[in-house]
């Protein structure tokens, strides 16, 4: 699949005028991935670190949400899905109320929330969308998947949206759709987003071409992607020597940044009779300091401790990732954020926080991989997956406490 629009694209914003959330984002739909299952992703970026995840079951349907760590947890939604295979992720657009001087905004995590609750199939969410009173309070692109072969972006204003359906092969060719900060009906010379989404849609085709979409390539290709799509440089190719000894790069528009609070990757239902086995994979804190962790929606509605909310609004392993991030950006004062100790995350030692937590998430994804197989197979069930729950969460206990002393569970 070619780029053509986006190679027309030279710049990137280096400097923004006012708070950017720069999320990126993709979804592929089912009938181009190997098994079938659509997958949806996005890689968060908030002003609010502390994340987690919560099963809810206020609405029609129960459903999985990732959640900030505030009073308003249970009122918004930053991605998840329900028990009918509906999923739906967001980033914000910031160019489809050009001129438009409605005071009435923000309401993204509430519409998510809304359409857990609610919504079994893309025309739910549609219609969804027609029954909000104008103005929307929105400004997003909706990335949203169903149980019944349905995968598509909607571009979405205080008055309208547009749908951008994967599979349709003149919009999707290879049944893929990128959406960062700026939503493609608009005009090109406004949002934000440009370099990332080029990075994401090189690194996405190249995964595409080798059918090779694994969530560990995933995340590779976006959340721990440290390649900038702009300056060609890529952070791997020239690593510190030792983690001791400190060597800062410049960190801005690459798709992991210090603004990013998690990821989030739905593996969708590849059809209505099969909408149980939706589940996601999170990454709690800070790509480069934590893990990929599986979750389901389970009779019991248990969830691994480590990324499961407590009752101080936290969770274990953002907490502790969040600890090691510090470590990362140590530079407090002027625009510090801007710079990454890159020495702490991976060098030639061997001993960066990336390079030691990848055999353990490695370990988390094959077991995973395992378990997912014999679920399908009807060998395994619920009883099963609380069972890696618990080995997970010990083998998080052990190594985060093994290779940085910090204790996860109190």
């Amino acid at each position: 699949m070619k780029t053509t629009y986006y190679q027309l694209i030279t710049f990137c914003m280096l400097i923004f005028a006012g708070p950017v959330y720069p999320c990126t984002t993709f979804l592929i739909a089912g009938k181009y991935t190997s098994d079938g299952k659509p997958i949806l992703f996005k890689n968060r970026d908030t002003e609010t670190m502390q994340n987690s995840l919560v099963i809810f079951s206020d609405g029609k349907f129960k459903y999985l949400g990732l959640v900030d760590g505030n009073d308003e947890w249970d009122k918004m939604v930053w991605g998840g899905f329900n028990e009918t295979g509906f999923a739906i992720i967001n980033s914000a657009a910031y160019n489809n109320n050009i001129g438009d001087t409605s005071e009435y905004m923000d309401q993204e995590g509430v519409v998510m929330k809304l359409a857990l609750q609610t919504c079994k199939t893309l025309a739910d969410f549609e219609s969804l969308l027609n029954s909000l009173p104008r103005p929307m309070g929105l400004d997003a692109n909706f990335g949203v998947i169903d149980a019944f072969g349905g995968a598509a972006f909607y571009e979405t204003g205080n008055y309208d949206f547009s749908k951008y359906d994967a599979n349709d092969p003149d919009i999707a060719p290879a049944g893929m759709l990128i959406r960062t900060n700026h939503s493609l009906r608009s005009d090109p010379e406004e949002g934000f987003g440009y370099c990332r989404y080029n990075t994401a849609t090189a690194a996405l085709e190249d995964l595409l071409i080798a059918k090779s979409l694994k969530p560990a390539d995933l995340f590779g290709a976006t959340s721990r992607n440290l390649f900038h799509s702009l300056t060609k440089t890529d952070l791997r190719d020239n690593v510190p020597l030792k983690r001791d000894l400190p060597e800062f790069r410049f960190f801005i528009d690459y798709i992991p940044r210090e603004s990013t609070s998690s990821a989030i990757l739905i593996i969708g239902a590849k059809d209505q009779s099969n909408a149980k086995d939706i589940m996601a994979y999170t990454i709690l804190g800070f790509p480069l300091t934590s893990v990929a962790i599986p979750a389901w929606i389970t009779e019991s509605l248990y969830l691994p401790k480590a990324v499961a909310m407590r009752s101080d609004l936290t969770s274990p392993i953002c907490t502790a990732a969040l600890a090691l991030k510090d470590k990362c950006f140590p530079v407090k004062h002027d625009r510090g954020w801007n710079y990454i100790n890159l020495s702490v995350v991976i060098n030639k030692e061997n001993n960066g926080y990336l390079q030691l937590l990848a055999p353990v998430e490695t370990q988390i994804l094959n077991e995973t991989a395992d378990l997912i197989t014999q679920l399908e197979l009807g060998n395994k069930n619920e009883r099963d997956i609380l069972l890696l729950y618990n080995r997970i969460d010990n083998l998080l206990e052990k190594k985060y406490k093994e290779l940085f002393d910090i204790t996860l569970f109190d």
